[in-house]
């Protein structure tokens, strides 16, 4: 799978964009906020829907496109096993809310048809590693939900839509739980919402057991790996609302499943109803991460901390490939200045025969001399975008 073209327009610092890109290798070098994360952005964007930092879609229209017709538009033409497939996204403010608010809205094409976002998911898969990847293992659940959820619904579109629908349901729950507790409403009314609630989540906790089981073993071996067979790995699901399952048919533990949420949602009936808010489920779900049998968020170093990302990153980018039969394109977004010598040896073995990798940097020193060598190398500077022989006079030296 690779991103043959690149088009932005409003979109960062990007007025206007349009780069073709190598199939393989391609390094992006430049001073920091040039926008080299940027691209990898909107490739990111592009592929999953969704920016990997911005706190709101706002943020990716260029502040100089402001005005009533503010808009960023994005588009890529990239290169799959089932043939080619042209990528569009769209993103204008709309109406201003009380308070000075700005809506924005999102609209999706592929090969110039209109699509919902729940169609575009999946289309183009792609693995993005970066720096603040180690909030992985010491940051707040939310953010490890977010991660399992991306990289799930990148192989999975019944579970795309499944945890939509969860969304809906638990904020329909929710809103009823409160109004039980100021008695507004019936206890007997949550009967609707509670199958609801059982029905859709236990996939998503099916799904996600059984892809951490898949990432915990590729996990494992690359951290074998990075920290030379010195440390065992161990990455576990910790539910809420089912603690294990033992059964071996994937029909059995998905009845299992069901069965231990609803007897959990049962045994918190009462707080529930006092804290107006849904207790168990897979949105208070998290992932555990355990070196040599310590939690490494805890205990471990920050060295160690950081291996144990890069090794689930690694294990991400296996797992697509088992599920789609294709490598998805890695971003890797300025990594090599946290990494020793050793490790970005083994961050670059990793990448497959005929994989893109897109690698930003702020200094070519930090990159393989071999990997260089084979590269299509770009300056960025300040959201301009040329070669970079171009730029320095000569080609990058072997």
């Amino acid at each position: 799978m690779q991103c043959a073209h690149l088009s932005l327009a409003n979109f960062r610092n990007y007025v206007r964009l349009d780069l073709d890109l190598a199939p393989e290798a391609v390094v992006v070098v430049g001073e920091n906020a040039q926008g080299k994360s940027n691209l990898l952005e909107a490739i990111y964007c592009l592929a999953t829907t969704k920016s990997f930092r911005a706190g709101s879609d706002r943020e990716l229209i260029n502040w100089e496109a402001a005005g009533e017709l503010a808009y960023a538009r994005l588009s890529a033409r990239v290169i799959r096993q089932s043939g080619p497939l042209r990528l569009d996204v769209s993103i204008a403010e709309g109406a201003r809310r009380e308070g000075g608010a700005v809506t924005t809205g999102k609209r999706f094409k592929v090969n110039g048809l209109p699509k919902r976002a729940f169609d575009v998911i999946g289309l183009v898969n792609v693995v993005h590693f970066a720096p603040q990847d180690v909030d992985l293992v010491v940051g707040a659940p939310a953010a490890r939900r977010r991660y399992l959820d991306i990289t799930i619904a990148q192989v999975d579109q019944r579970y795309v839509r499944t945890l939509a629908y969860y969304g809906k349901v638990l904020l329909q729950r929710n809103h009823l739980l409160r109004r039980i507790r100021d008695h507004g409403a019936r206890a007997d009314q949550l009967a609707f919402w509670d199958d609801e609630l059982v029905s859709s989540g236990a996939y998503l906790v099916l799904r996600r057991m059984d892809t951490v089981a898949r990432l915990a073993a590729l996990a494992h071996d690359a951290h074998r790996d990075l920290a030379a067979r010195r440390e065992l790995l161990n990455i576990g699901y910790r539910s809420t609302c089912c603690p294990s399952t033992e059964a071996a048919d994937a029909a059995e533990r998905l009845r299992e499943i069901v069965g231990a949420f609803r007897q959990a949602l049962a045994g918190l009936a009462d707080r529930e109803v006092q804290a107006g808010a849904s207790l168990v489920g897979p949105h208070r779900d998290d992932l555990t991460f355990e070196v040599d049998e310590r939690d490494v968020a805890v205990y471990g170093s920050r060295g160690q901390q950081r291996t144990v990302a890069l090794a689930l990153k690694i294990a991400e980018g296996a797992f697509i490939r088992e599920s789609t039969g294709e490598w998805p394109i890695l971003l890797l977004d300025d990594v090599m200045s946290e990494l020793d010598e050793s490790r970005r040896a083994q961050v670059f073995s990793i990448v497959a025969p005929g994989q893109q990798v897109i690698v930003t940097t702020t200094d070519l020193a930090t990159i393989e001399p071999e990997f260089l060598r084979r590269a299509q190398v770009l300056r960025v500077d300040a959201g301009h975008v040329q070669p970079f022989w171009q730029v320095q006079g000569e080609r990058v030296p072997a």
